[in-house]
């Protein structure tokens, strides 16, 4: 046995994940080493803009004008502005990833507790792997069904299957993914757009949606975009410590917003245009395409489906593993991705039926939870500020940590919004129900709420 000699340090480890592409990934919620961090910003833009070129984006269009009875102009309004403020919070919160080198969820023990992030955590492996992956592996379905004829639930099974391999191989190969994807989807989603804003009637007439469906649209768009968001650093805690901070804010934010509100402008714009009669909601997208873009686009769908589901089956994945459970080895990330997979499947299957109303309601509630989540989350960030980077490190990995007024914000925010403001099909809320003008404001109240009495508590604290 020999030592090294005196004054010399040894080589760092050769890194065993590192940049390899085919290559399941093992780490989980624990901190990359610096030895394996590796990439550049860059890469998050086309990561968190392929996911979003895809039929549900289009959904966020289409029933802004047909279901919130909005016209395509007050629609668009609507749409951006709610995109632009979650595309911003998730600029912001992928900074953690190279901060910890830890997945978004984990970090919420900052604000949470150890314990007390249970809840958030497993709220978010089940919107994630089960609740997104379904809506999106349906509407995939509904596309390949009318590219091929193929029955929907086999073509439900053919697309689940991808997405699954995807998320069970990992970081890299996702990170690899959605550059590949990112051109194709662009291309043809772009080719779409021409084509429909050119048949569609922009001027024409909203249902009296009024500020009621401005709020709607706007929850849906901001509930959807946000909706992302407890994903931030899962896809960035691969970068240096030393990556350049204004870029790994501007490049998520950018890809995430550009990609968003461009296709969701294009199916408010499709919303305007008279669709067959019976048609299911991606026969309804592609009717007034000529048929070879028919075609593209269909083909468009599945793989920005596919692209999509990738990163929610990963992220769900990683959410569970930041439960800080102790389980068996054999159920690490990759096996974890698997069952996430299945139960989603299981949910995409039952929604086959009705999938429009069943997404429209689902978009509302992810803002229901997100805003309080997010009040919580970016207070904490700021109160945090000036804590050595050391201590913080310390608290991911201490079960003994507990932060009850983030817990007890979170609850607060979702009992004062929820029975007050919700306006869904099933359940009006008694604000609406008074003043139906007011729409739906769930997810901002639930947001003002937390935000102000996380800050309360915690100086309290």
């Amino acid at each position: 046995m020999t030592t090294a000699p005196a004054g010399t340090t040894s080589p760092p480890p050769a890194p065993a994940y590192g940049d390899k592409v085919i290559a399941v990934e093992a780490a989980g919620s624990e901190p990359i080493p610096d030895a394996e961090r590796h990439g550049g910003p860059l890469q998050l833009l086309w990561t968190w803009a392929s996911p979003n070129i895809e039929f549900a984006t289009v959904y966020i269009g289409v029933i802004s004008v047909l279901f919130f009875g909005l016209n395509f102009w007050q629609a668009s309004a609507a749409l951006l502005l709610g995109t632009a403020l979650g595309s911003l919070t998730h600029g912001i919160l992928s900074l953690d990833g190279p901060r910890f080198g830890v997945p978004q969820m984990a970090i919420g023990r900052f604000s949470f507790g150890f314990k007390g992030n249970l809840l958030p955590a497993g709220v978010n492996a089940l919107v994630a792997g089960v609740g997104w992956f379904a809506v999106n592996s349906v509407s995939a379905a509904f596309a390949l069904n009318t590219l091929t004829g193929l029955r929907p639930l086999p073509s439900l099974l053919l697309v689940v299957a991808a997405e699954i391999v995807i998320g069970f191989i990992g970081h890299n190969f996702v990170h690899a993914f959605e550059k590949y994807a990112f051109p194709a989807l662009a291309v043809v989603f772009l080719l779409a757009g021409v084509w429909t804003f050119k048949e569609a009637d922009l001027g024409a007439p909203g249902a009296g949606g009024g500020i009621g469906g401005f709020l709607l649209a706007f929850s849906a768009a901001w509930g959807y975009t946000a909706g992302w968001n407890p994903g931030a650093s899962d896809y960035s805690r691969y970068l240096p410590r030393t990556a350049d901070r204004f870029r790994t804010v501007l490049y998520p934010a950018v890809g995430l917003f550009v990609s968003v509100a461009v296709v969701a402008l294009i199916g408010a714009a499709s919303a305007t245009i008279v669709a067959p009669e019976g048609a299911s909601p991606t026969a309804a997208f592609t009717g007034h395409l000529p048929g070879w873009l028919s075609n593209l686009v269909l083909l468009a769908i599945i793989l920005g489906a596919v692209s999509a589901n990738a990163i929610n089956v990963y992220s769900s994945a990683m959410s569970i593993t930041s439960l800080g459970l102790r389980l068996p080895v054999w159920l690490g990330r990759s096996a974890i991705v698997v069952l996430c997979g299945l139960a989603g499947t299981a949910a995409a299957w039952s929604a086959l039926e009705d999938a429009g109303h069943a997404y429209e309601a689902f978009l509302l509630v992810i803002a229901y939870w997100v805003g309080p989540w997010l009040g919580v989350v970016l207070v904490e960030r700021w109160l945090q500020a000036r804590t050595p980077v050391e201590t913080l490190e310390a608290r991911l990995s201490d079960r003994s940590f507990a932060n009850w007024p983030g817990i007890g914000a979170l609850l607060a925010g979702i009992a004062v919004s929820v029975p007050l403001f919700s306006n869904q099909e099933k359940y009006v809320g008694w604000v609406p129900e008074q003043w139906p003008a007011f729409g739906d404001i769930t997810c901002l109240v639930g947001f003002a709420v937390s935000a102000a009495l996380y800050r309360v508590l915690r100086r309290a604290a």
